[in-house]
């Protein structure tokens, strides 16, 4: 079936949510008395991933996961309303550092002169990675946007998938998923009948994947290969 369309991750694919964290937590741990040392700022990303599965599973709302992040974190058992304050201080330095990866911009362009069409599938909220993409000038950019929140349903589900190129009006086999995340979108969409190219942008692996990338620069040539 031809390519029509190619369905892009947001976080670690358009736009550096790690180096955003890692920045925000430079500023705002120091505000609550805590040293911004690396391995501070490592146990961030661990502690969170527990927390997130649940909330990508349905089991907690996308608040309570940011609570129950900070309650492993800080080691603290604070009301919601209390966490909830102390999240919200973190925020503000990590929004604050968003940017779009500098090999963005020009793989839009490539996709657009190949007469293929973009859309975003994100695990993020609706409203939170619509002003990222405001604020990293994306925007209107990258076509339509499919959040948990349109789908009711979060990636590697396969569901999630079927449901955003319906919505898209693409079948699966139509569509080539793109992301930094191999199990979840990779494998995820490859078992909901896409085709997909890990953005390995750190060298991370998972080792034997074939249909894999360092950069959005070498997209074009992923174009037409079987993945």
């Amino acid at each position: 079936m031809k390519l029509r369309g190619v369905l892009l991750d947001l976080d670690g694919t358009l736009v550096d949510h790690e180096g955003a964290a890692a920045a925000g937590l430079r500023a705002w741990l120091p505000t609550i008395g805590l040293a911004p040392t690396e391995e501070a700022i490592a146990r961030w990303a661990i502690v969170q991933e527990s927390h997130l599965a649940a909330w990508r599973d349905g089991r907690i709302s996308f608040a309570e996961q940011r609570r129950r992040r900070l309650r492993d974190y800080l080691g603290t058992d604070g009301a919601d309303a209390e966490l909830d304050e102390i999240f919200a201080g973190y925020l503000v330095h990590y929004e604050g550092a968003w940017r779009a990866y500098d090999d963005v911009a020009g793989a839009l362009a490539a996709l657009a002169a190949a007469g293929l069409a973009t859309a975003v599938l994100s695990n993020g909220t609706r409203g939170q990675q619509l002003r990222k993409l405001a604020w990293t000038g994306l925007g209107g950019r990258v076509g339509p946007v499919y959040t948990v929140d349109d789908l009711g349903v979060a990636k590697p589900h396969a569901e999630a998938y079927r449901e955003a190129c319906a919505r898209w009006g693409l079948a699966p086999g139509e569509v080539l998923s793109v992301g930094d995340n191999h199990a979840l979108d990779v494998l995820g969409a490859r078992a909901a009948g896409l085709s997909a190219v890990h953005l390995d942008r750190h060298d991370r692996g998972p080792a034997g994947e074939s249909c894999r990338l360092t950069s959005l620069r070498e997209l074009d040539a992923h174009l037409r290969a079987v993945c």
